[in-house]
């Protein structure tokens, strides 16, 4: 990268911080935006595939770990029903759903890249919804259930990514660990993360009661655990991803009142890498997208979308007292993002131009989300939390703390403040 290509990145960080709010009103997002500098810049820019996968390993790991710490037990407590219909039945049948769907109409792809590409498009991504999960029309219970729907769905599918990325591998004769192999990682990786990510909340609770905790610092040791997690794991050849969202989940367990705040500066900190995330899409798989253009790459978006999001969500929420309108908006708005594009830049170092179908898929599949979903946010929000002020719902939620992670609108700081009161008491219990 020569110095003029970096000068300008900087300053392209720095322009979209001082002007977010702004250009989000004009329906440009960070991902819109980066992409396209991404491509501008790709004659600049030769990043070499270390740099690559290194940062986006890296940001995967705080986004898992920060998207599982955030929830609560109190927000899970709240509508456990719902999230085990959302992330133990929906989930699952996307992702089947989308693999065979993905073998179905790229014949060339195979079983594994396949799977990759159904299960690297399942997770949902509440930044990329950012308008939808802090409209105050929209009812609190509904942003609570997708920012606590994407918050956990994407460490879930990880572990199908990666035995998915194995497969490919080894099928193509690339190194890399073998299907068998990699699910015994993937234990190993969650026995890493239990242990790490609880002895780090006790430490920290246990040094906030005692008063040795400097709050400038905290944030900074949380983002440190993190990577705790994943390099111990991957010192013991376990699976570095699993150990950090199953970290994450056991510090939010055991935290207490020091969660919020803490994590909340790791948010803030993957915010900045996904920012250089998105402009590397741009950079390396934009081309590929170009490259293996076809009518079936753009035919699948539209399913990956509507059809393979929306009706296994429809189907597993008969019953859950939810109204149609509710039911509808809660399976159109699972925006692809961060994670899927993640996936899709270590399946390109992974296997290389082995990947470019699917990662085409992946790419092109993302970038329509971020322009549909963006495009349809607020209206739809408006629309939506009028008909259920109307009656259209059959039960409603107090309000409680609803946010948005990474590339959306921070919170109020009463908000916070509420929130932080509530998760410490929930983390006292």
């Amino acid at each position: 990268m020569t110095t003029g290509a970096l000068a300008v990145v900087a300053a392209a960080v720095f322009g979209w911080g001082v002007l977010s709010a702004r250009l989000q009103r004009a329906d440009l997002t960070a991902p819109i935006v980066f992409v396209l500098l991404g491509v501008v810049l790709s004659g600049a820019l030769d990043p070499d595939g270390g740099t690559v996968h290194l940062l986006a390993e890296i940001t995967l790991v705080w986004v898992l770990f920060s998207d599982a710490a955030r929830v609560g037990v109190r927000e899970l407590r709240a509508d456990a029903g719902l999230y085990v219909r959302l992330l133990a039945v929906a989930l699952p049948v996307t992702v089947v759903a989308g693999w065979l769907s993905a073998w179905w109409m790229f014949g060339g792809l195979g079983l594994w890249l396949a799977l990759f590409v159904g299960a690297a498009l399942a997770p949902t991504d509440a930044a990329l919804g950012a308008v939808v999960i802090t409209h105050p029309a929209v009812p609190v219970r509904i942003r609570r259930v997708l920012n606590v729907e994407s918050g956990l769905n994407d460490g879930i599918v990880t572990p199908v990514v990666l035995v998915a990325l194995a497969g490919a591998a080894a099928e193509a004769g690339h190194d890399g660990s073998e299907p068998v192999h990699a699910l015994v990682e993937l234990a190993l990786g969650v026995a890493v993360g239990v242990l790490a990510g609880a002895a780090g909340g006790w430490v920290l609770r246990a040094a906030r009661r005692r008063g040795w905790v400097d709050d400038l610092f905290a944030g900074p040791a949380v983002l440190a655990l993190a990577l705790v997690c994943y390099t111990v794991a991957l010192t013991i050849d376990a699976n570095g991803f699993t150990a950090a969202f199953v970290g994450g989940i056991a510090f939010g367990h055991v935290a207490g009142q020091g969660r919020p705040a803490a994590v909340y500066y790791v948010e803030q900190t993957a915010g900045l890498t996904s920012l250089l995330v998105w402009l590397l899409v741009g950079v390396v798989a934009v081309p590929l997208v170009v490259e293996h253009l076809s009518w079936t790459v753009l035919l699948y978006p539209a399913l990956s979308l509507t059809v393979l999001r929306m009706v296994p969500v429809a189907v597993t929420l008969v019953g859950a007292g939810l109204p149609r309108s509710a039911v509808l908006f809660v399976g159109w708005f699972g925006p692809r993002g961060l994670a899927s594009v993640v996936f899709a830049l270590l399946a390109i170092e992974e296997l290389g131009d082995a990947a470019g179908p699917a990662v085409a898929v992946v790419v092109i599949t993302v970038l329509s989300s971020v322009l549909a979903h963006g495009l349809s946010a607020s209206p739809l929000a408006g629309r939506f939390g009028a008909r259920m002020a109307a009656g259209d719902a059959r039960d409603h939620v107090a309000p409680g703390p609803a946010h948005a992670s990474r590339l959306g609108r921070r919170p109020s700081a009463a908000a916070q403040a509420q929130a932080q009161a509530q998760e410490g008491t929930d983390g006292q219990r």
